[in-house]
Formats: C-alpha cells, structure tokens, sequence
C-alpha cells in the first residue's frame, strides 16, 4: 500500500555495511505515490487531543515532550547546542497516519548517537481500528525515508506479536538477540561492595569505562551497528548511572544506567555485568539496583532485561523475586542508499577530463606519400 507523505523523500550519505543485515534503499528524488486512505506527517500540538484510543494513552507525556521540542521555542536552544557541542537534541521523532481526521498509528523514532548513523524504533503503536500489519509496515518505511544519514536501526517487538514481527522482518530488520523482560519492584537492602571494588556515578571521567564495559558484553555484529562512543552513553543516560571500578585494573566490571521512562510506569535500566566477572551477580547488582532506586525513587519500579543465554543473571532476578514481564526480540538492519550523480558534477569531470587529454603526449602523425593520392 502506498502513502501520502508531507514530506519527499531524501537520501543520506552512504554508511559501514554490515554482512548480511544490509538492504538498499532506492535514491533520492523517487517520490511517494499518493494514497488517499492514510497521511502520515510529523506529530503537531493540535493531534494531541485527537489522541485518545488506548493505544496512545500511555506515550502522552513522551508526546508533548516531543511536541515543545520540535516548537520553535524550544528547539531554537536545542539546534544552538547541537551546532557548538555537536550533541543530538535527544528529542524524539514522532509520525502519525491519519486515515481523514482519524489518527490510526504513530511510530516515534529517536537518534542513539552523535553521529546520527544508528537510529531506534521507540514505540510502534496502532489504533485497535487499523490494519495492522499494512500501517506498520507503512510507518516504519516513511520513518526510514525521511532520516537522512542512518546507515541503521534497532527495533525491539514482543516474541508473541507476530504482526509486528512480519512488519519488522518485511522491512529487512533481521533477529539479533533474545531477551527477558523483568519488573524490578522490591527494594533492596543496602550492601556492602567488596573491598577490591569501588563505587562511582556515572560521569565524563569513567564514561569511557563504562562504555569498555558494554562493548565487551555486546555482540559484535550489534556493536558494530550501534556505532557509539563514551558522549553517546552519557547523552542517552543524562549521567544518571552507577559502576563499580575494579581498584587494580581501574576498569569497569558492572554497571547500571538508566535508559528511559518506562510507558506503563518507573525507569528502563541497563544492568551490564562484564564476561568475566559473573560472580558479581548477587552482591554486585543488588548494590548497583540499590543505588539506582535511592536516586530514581524508592516507589518507582525498575525495568530490566536479560539475554535469554545468560542463566547466571536470569535465576538471580527469578530468586530476588523479579516479576517476569515476557520476552522480545532485539532486530536490527543496515541501510546504503543509493545517490545519483550531480549533472553539475559530471559536466565538470567531463571538461577535466579533456584538459588532461591536451597536456599527454600526443602520438607522432603517420607519414603519407609525397603525391598524395591519386
């Protein structure tokens, strides 16, 4: 299904493939084929109050945030501290589709690094009147188009939603990680590190620990599409994170970083245990937890999650009473787009290239008889 789109569609510069998750994507100037049945364009102030199914309910305050910083008086600061600092604006993107003045889907997209090449799908959420197998694959497609220089993206989809999987999976996204949901609701007690660790927040002189630490926890093809340096860890978490340092090595080992509010309630959270440090899973985490529920709020619950292959940490939130909320699958794909080449440009290469051709040594002239012919 085609789709009428405010915007035409760009293209970006080209980015790192990455194996078997790449997919191209056509070139710029390939309009968008009107369809009268949906719009999509960029959430305004005025959608907000036609926002009412339950699907949308819980994104209302991630909406209107989103709203003031796309206005112009609060994005004005926002583009001043990208263009001195270089830092992302960290507001999320947000597309809705209308079916007449009906809203039908919203798909909200964030950027997760400074270099804008990896982007996120948030949230993909559907009216409970739309078709939704062909809207998401409609939204997920004019998200795509309109970011210019991603070269990927990640999404996230419930193991059991099988629409959403098909949309993802149509899209060129490829399963990269299973993992668990857990509700961390109970409070832990405080305890005491072991005397070889040393405790920290997070911050610009141990950004660059914490971000060792992940790498070595993450899958290589996954790290190589994240694209993230030290800035990119502190942007996304605001500084709120705790770790421990190993004395000797002054080296990361676990960590704890806050990552967003969670829709149905409380704080997502990244708890990241190094490879070889796994009997940390006990006293470590429950400090680092600890720590994050004293700064967050004590009545707010914490959201983690857990690769399915790591038993170790899945049995220590089972026995520490974690409630399971479910699985998903981390999905992820790479994208190259196609650019044509400038006119100018090729006018140009092409008198260049005549230039050079008068400056070579020019063949001596083949002798001819003296009569000529006759």
């Amino acid at each position: 299904m085609a789709v009428q789109s405010t915007t035409p569609e760009r293209s970006g510069p080209a980015g790192p493939n990455s194996g078997d998750l790449l997919v191209e994507t056509h070139s710029a100037g390939t309009p968008s084929v009107p369809d009268p049945e949906y719009t999509i364009e960029p959430l305004a102030a005025w959608h907000l109050p036609q926002l009412g199914d339950p699907a949308f309910v819980p994104l209302q305050p991630l909406l209107q945030r989103s709203v003031l910083m796309q206005s112009l008086l609060f994005n004005l600061p926002q583009r001043l501290l990208h263009l001195f600092s270089g830092r992302p604006s960290g507001a999320a993107q947000v597309l809705l589709a209308r079916r007449g003045t009906q809203p039908e889907g919203l798909i909200v997209t964030r950027q997760i690094n400074r270099r804008g090449s990896c982007w996120q799908v948030l949230h993909l959420r559907l009216a409970s009147t739309a078709d939704r197998r062909q809207l998401s694959q409609l939204l997920l497609r004019e998200a795509m188009q309109r970011t210019e220089a991603a070269t990927s993206w990640i999404a996230t989809s419930s193991s059991v939603d099988r629409d959403r999987l098909a949309s993802l999976r149509e899209q060129g996204f490829q399963p990269l990680r299973l993992e668990g949901l857990w509700r961390w609701h109970q409070a832990a007690e405080p305890v005491e590190p072991p005397a070889e660790l040393l405790p920290q927040s997070l911050c610009r002189a141990n950004a660059k620990s914490l971000l060792q630490l992940e790498q070595a926890a993450c899958p290589a093809q996954l790290r190589q599409l994240l694209d993230r340096c030290s800035d990119d860890l502190l942007d996304q978490s605001r500084g709120r994170g705790w770790l421990l340092l190993d004395r000797c090595r002054n080296q990361a080992v676990a960590a704890v970083r806050w990552l967003g509010e969670h829709p149905g309630g409380g704080h997502d959270l990244e708890l990241t245990v190094h490879p070889g440090w796994e009997h940390l899973i006990g006293t470590g985490t429950e400090l680092l937890l600890h720590q994050a529920q004293q700064a967050l709020g004590d009545g707010e619950p914490l959201w983690l999650r857990s690769d399915r292959h790591d038993t170790a940490l899945e049995h220590w939130l089972q026995h520490r009473g974690a409630e399971p909320r479910g699985e998903r699958l981390l999905m992820a794909r790479s994208v190259w787009r196609r650019q044509e080449l400038p006119v100018r440009a090729s006018q140009t290469s092409r008198r260049l290239d005549a230039v050079l051709e008068q400056l070579q040594p020019r063949r001596r002239p083949m002798p001819t008889p003296l009569g000529g012919p006759r």
